[in-house]
């Protein structure tokens, strides 16, 4: 059985070009945050896509600092408010989500608005580590259950009658994903890629009538949890909050699968995700799981993955974007292109297969 601290995600040197300003940020938070006391030492996690993500550490205490990326559309899926404000709502009915503590929407201060919470100690399991770091078989069927079953354990929460009612609305939110996530495509295309029109007509032509309505997280994946470093069957934490709202569970779920790369499925997926490795659950094997936990019977996902394959890719291509336009000058987005077309081949696979698996 392999250590479960083998998976313990370093925080390093920020890039230069994304390093707050220490000394105003210091400034504001000896005023602004109870027990802060400099000098202040900031560090970055330097393996997310989307939104930044600092550790600060001080004398007597240290917490996560997260603010949306340089040339980011912040109305457009980067409003700090309300990520800060949904686990605020979140945390008395899912204690799976850290505290949050600070937010401030003054962009004199680091360059943007940003917010502070709580950071969770243990492990987060990302793609590209060596084979022989990862989880050995057995535990990675244990992992790859306790994913599923916190996902279920997510969209069982009842809102109703809660403050968690106004977090987003419902109705028709198939619909209007899908029509959302074709025009965010549209605003930022960059290449000609096979047999994306063809993806966008299907999802137009066979779009469904919403399943059910329950909190969805809209990014759920292995990278976005913290496993306990001690017990790596229990998750502890649940991050990365931006796009979680209320709607169709299995739009949800769909966007999971889209992540939920089994080993024949094309190589530039494999990196973000490690689902891939001997032991897990295959994508069928999730969705049979899923329902049992939830006590449903086994719901139709092709609808739902073609969409979340569509939608994973479009999250790849705004970022791609950016990077096309210089926004950016982190190397490993000048892959993501190729990202993007391994997205719309699982689409397109699934579509004239008519299923989700690998084969």
């Amino acid at each position: 059985m392999k250590t479960p601290g083998t998976y313990l995600e370093e925080a390093r040197l920020p890039r230069p070009s994304e390093s707050p300003d220490v000394e105003a940020l210091a400034s504001f938070l000896s005023i602004h945050l109870e027990g802060f006391q400099g000098p202040l030492e900031i560090r970055q996690y330097m393996e997310g896509y989307s939104n930044l993500t600092f550790l600060l550490s001080w004398a007597g205490g240290r917490c996560i600092l997260r603010r949306p990326p340089t040339g980011a559309n912040i109305r457009g899926g980067h409003d700090m408010s309300r990520e800060y404000r949904v686990l605020k709502l979140l945390k008395p009915y899912f204690p799976q989500v850290p505290s949050a503590l600070l937010y401030c929407d003054d962009s004199q201060i680091i360059g943007a608005p940003f917010f502070l919470m709580e950071k969770v100690e243990g492990s987060i399991l990302r793609g590209g580590l060596p084979l022989s770091s990862y989880p050995d078989a057995g535990q990675m069927h244990t992992m790859s259950q306790t994913v599923v079953r916190m996902l279920a354990s997510l969209h069982s929460i009842e809102t109703n009658g809660t403050p968690l009612a106004e977090i987003g609305r419902p109705e028709g939110y198939v619909q209007r994903q899908m029509e959302g996530w074709v025009d965010r495509y549209r605003r930022s295309a960059t290449d000609d890629i096979a047999g994306l029109e063809e993806t966008i007509a299907w999802l137009q032509q066979y779009c469904p009538a919403d399943s059910g309505v329950s909190l969805v997280h809209n990014d759920f994946k292995f990278d976005n949890l913290v496993f306990d470093a001690g017990n790596p069957s229990r998750i502890v934490a649940v991050l990365d909050w931006e796009m979680a709202t209320l709607g169709d569970p299995l739009l949800d779920l769909g966007t999971s699968l889209a992540y939920w790369s089994e080993a024949g499925d094309p190589p530039a997926l494999k990196p973000f995700n490690v689902s891939w490795l001997p032991g897990s659950l295959t994508r069928r094997e999730v969705v049979q799981t899923y329902a049992a936990m939830r006590g449903t019977a086994e719901p139709d996902m092709l609808y739902p993955y073609v969409f979340g394959c569509f939608k994973v890719g479009v999250i790849v291509q705004q970022i791609y974007a950016r990077y096309r336009k210089g926004l950016t000058a982190d190397h490993r987005f000048a892959g993501l292109k190729m990202v993007l077309e391994g997205c719309i081949h699982q689409a397109l696979q699934a579509m004239h297969k008519g299923s989700i698996g690998a084969s």
